[in-house]
């Protein structure tokens, strides 16, 4: 389908950006933060910040640390004067909102923006205070909790062993290494990561990702906007799109099943018109822990070849963005700029967004290159 056909709107990629990952920033307001990285997402695409209709942002408050977190964000965003909407689940749930946006033919040319700043707050403590106030909360429920829950149901109807998953998160620190864009942290062995303490058994604290403060941005365009405007060409086509959300509830079923994820995945490989996972070049996967790496590479139906290039999480994890930060990774293997992670003849790739207690909602998002 051609750029421009009325037949089916589309949505391209025109700029992208991430922020250069920290354990701490301590030198930039999150105002700085987020007014940099959608500046070099605006000058990765050549469009100004006048010329766009629409932001769509995701943040959270409480990780942010203020009411209303968007009322001082959104203008160094790119939002003075223009059409803003925000999501506080996720910077990749806001690139959903923001493709449905264009898709309704309202909006053209749109930034998504999302940022976070993991080191300002406790992520467990804030977690806690999402939980059910009467019943969960004051058992200490809290996203390593959660995640301990999560890791025992899949390890024990998926087989999963401790040795698998020190192996999966030294593999994944190993990739890590070789992106740029990533903290560079020291690639431990399988046998260093299974030394390190239970946290929520069987969950060890080196099977978690660190977190980072950092931030992503991408630039959208329709088909429309490109054909107005010939001497901008996208990156990537987003073809297909898909996000669920499970019940909030902590149960062997529901934790087991991974009904959100797998919806989100289907959608999202319907929409895109492709058969299956085999026809994805490279899916970068949002995995907080070690156990979730493995229980949606089986979920998906995924060869360990495709998965997460660019390392993922364990190349940064900005606590609400990580899922941003894999669209802009996944933009950039089918561009051909992912640098030294690049793999050979990327077609076709997935960007995968987790949130909520235990992987409780997913998004998925395919892009083809343009």
């Amino acid at each position: 389908m051609t750029v421009g056909d009325e037949a089916r709107p589309e949505v391209f990629v025109l700029g992208v950006a991430t922020h250069p990952p920290t354990e701490r920033h301590d030198s930039m307001r999150l105002e700085e933060l987020a007014y940099a990285t959608a500046t070099a997402a605006l000058d990765d695409a050549g469009v100004r910040r006048r010329q766009l209709d629409s932001v769509t942002l995701g943040a959270s408050d409480e990780v942010d640390g203020r009411p209303i977190s968007s009322m001082l964000l959104a203008a160094p965003s790119g939002a003075f004067m223009t059409d803003e909407v925000r999501v506080a689940d996720s910077g990749a749930t806001a690139l959903c909102l923001a493709v449905a946006r264009i898709l309704s033919g309202d909006f053209h040319l749109g930034l998504v923006s999302s940022w976070c700043k993991s080191s300002k707050v406790d992520v467990d403590q804030v977690m806690n205070a999402a939980a059910d106030p009467f019943y969960t909360r004051p058992l200490g429920m809290s996203s390593a909790v959660a995640d301990g829950l999560f890791a025992q149901v899949v390890s024990s109807e998926l087989g999963i062993t401790e040795g698998q998953v020190a192996k999966r998160v030294a593999d994944a620190f190993a990739r890590a290494a070789g992106n740029p864009r990533g903290m560079g942290h020291a690639v431990p062995t399988a046998e260093d990561v299974n030394r390190t303490e239970y946290v929520a058994t069987p969950l060890r604290d080196g099977y978690r990702a660190p977190f980072t403060d950092g931030a992503a941005c991408m630039v959208l365009a329709s088909g429309d906007w490109l054909r107005l405007h010939p001497e901008h060409k996208p990156l990537a086509r987003i073809s297909g799109v898909g996000w669920a959300t499970d019940s909030y509830g902590l149960s062997r079923n529901r934790l087991g099943a991974l009904s959100s994820a797998r919806a989100a995945w289907s959608h999202a490989l319907r929409r895109a018109n492709l058969a299956d996972a085999q026809t994805l070049d490279v899916v970068e996967l949002d995995t907080p822990t070690g156990f979730h790496e493995a229980a949606y590479v089986s979920a998906f139906g995924l060869e360990q070849g495709q998965v997460t290039p660019s390392g993922g999480t364990f190349a940064q994890n900005p606590f609400v963005c990580a899922g941003l930060v894999n669209a802009v990774e996944a933009t950039l293997q089918v561009s051909g700029r992912a640098g030294p992670v690049q793999r050979a003849g990327v077609r076709f790739a997935a960007s995968h967004g987790c949130h909520g207690y235990a992987q409780q909602a997913n998004t998925v998002v395919v892009y083809e290159g343009a």
